[in-house]
């Protein structure tokens, strides 16, 4: 029996063209849709095998589509196909359990190798994402923590209970400078 693969892409010539693409190398479209929330909806209906995803379709991305098919369809891989290189993307989707992220500039036959490798249990990242991941993260760890002060975790507290920078200034028996400092520094610790 073959792959059943379910296609979102909202742009209907780059279906057609990923349609005849898999089906050549021996895929089933089970179905093909439009948006993230049609995504869903066929993947209830039919729980694929690999659902291979846009980033930027309308009403739901890609990456929301995927996070939700997972959820009703937990047997479905998820590949995404997408333009951004970036390592902030590219970790969210890992986190959503995406297992195959390809990048749209890279050939055919580099979503078929993805879908491949999803099937074999394997996580699938197009060449130089990888390496552009690796370098992120050895950058983020070479950097030394700069964690919270007891103060600073006070504050913060008091920020996520919905207090203003007064109130938590009266509260702490400090002023109003000083919590807006407290308050600078955290969001500059936190990258916020």
């Amino acid at each position: 029996m073959p792959t059943r693969i379910l296609l979102a892409d909202d742009h209907l010539i780059v279906r057609q063209g990923l349609r005849a693409l898999l089906e050549r190398e021996g895929f089933a479209v089970a179905a093909e849709v439009a948006d993230g929330r049609e995504a869903i909806r066929a993947a209830q209906e039919r729980c694929p095998d690999v659902a291979v995803l846009d980033f930027g379709m309308p009403l739901l991305n890609g990456l929301g589509a995927a996070h939700e098919i997972l959820r009703v369809c937990p047997r479905a891989k998820a590949v995404l196909l997408t333009m951004h290189t970036e390592d902030h993307y590219v970790l969210e989707a890992l986190q959503a359990g995406v297992k195959g992220y390809v990048v749209k500039t890279q050939a055919a036959a580099d979503l078929v190798r993805a879908i491949h490798e999803v099937l074999r249990g394997m996580t699938y990242l197009s060449p130089g994402i990888s390496q552009a991941v690796v370098e992120a993260y050895l950058a983020k760890s070479a950097m030394p923590p700069d964690p919270l002060t007891a103060r600073e975790r006070e504050v913060l507290q008091l920020v996520a209970e919905g207090k203003s920078t007064k109130e938590i200034a009266q509260l702490l028996g400090i002023t109003f400078k000083t919590a807006e400092s407290h308050r600078t520094r955290i969001m500059k610790k936190t990258n916020i």
